[in-house]
């Protein structure tokens, strides 16, 4: 057996390679980034849709009572809000257009 460089491999180099390579395999199928273990497949996680939808329901609500009757504190509490709205809508979309691998 020759590999890319045109050096001979013995039979136990071989062997001993194959074996690395079965351990990386297994090594690289552990490590996978938090939410895609294959424990968690099937279970989505309900809060943060959730979070997404009371943060736009509280935001919509400030905005309307702030602009119908002009309370500093109401449009306060929006433009606190409304980022982090924004933020954690932008992390709901980014879940949901990233792709499904099952293992």
């Amino acid at each position: 057996m020759r590999d890319g460089a045109g050096v001979r491999l013995s039979i136990r180099e071989r062997l001993v390679l194959k074996h690395i390579e079965t351990e990386m395999r297994r090594d690289h199928r552990r490590n996978r980034p938090p939410g895609r273990t294959s424990g968690t497949r099937g279970r989505r996680d309900p809060w943060l849709p959730l979070a997404v939808g009371l943060l736009g329901t509280a935001s919509f609500f400030l905005a309307v009572v702030g602009a119908t009757t002009s309370d500093l504190a109401a449009l306060w509490a929006f433009t606190v809000l409304w980022p982090v709205t924004l933020l954690q809508a932008s992390r709901l979309l980014c879940r949901w257009s990233r792709p499904h691998t099952e293992p």
